[in-house]
């Protein structure tokens, strides 16, 4: 799984949404359906597209648009330092669930887009204390 970079989530997604692309390449054996995708954090919930389970036969390679919706900015890293993606595989011979460490680039797309996310949010935290 490669990080592509960022994608403009889909419409209706809501104000604290934003969205990836990766791609998924299968090298080699059976075809590979995914079955799950999912992140640590337990503030974001995400979304494929296309949406799980899906297929990639072997040889080929699938673009995978992830929509992340922050759900509480409290729970959620402001800087994610070693982000990844566990992603449940199954073929003909086995299930399989692997972490996906996607790099420096997603770690830092990831921060900048929870920062934003959750930049009022943080601000309307901060000034309830204050007062």
């Amino acid at each position: 799984m490669t990080f592509v970079g960022p994608h403009a989530p889909p419409p209706g997604s809501g104000p604290r949404s934003f969205a990836f692309e990766v791609l998924l390449s299968v090298d080699a054996g059976p075809e590979v359906t995914v079955t799950r995708v999912s992140q640590p954090y337990a503030g974001l919930s995400l979304t494929t597209a296309p949406r799980t389970p899906f297929r990639t036969e072997a040889g080929a390679a699938r673009t995978i648009v992830i929509t992340m919706h922050v759900t509480e900015c409290g729970t959620v890293p402001e800087n994610a330092g070693l982000p990844f993606l566990d992603v449940t595989l199954r073929n003909t011979r086995a299930i399989q669930e692997q972490s996906f460490i996607l790099g420096a680039r997603y770690a830092q797309a990831l921060s900048r887009a929870l920062q934003v996310a959750c930049s009022n949010e943080s601000g309307h935290h901060q000034n309830a204390r204050d007062a």
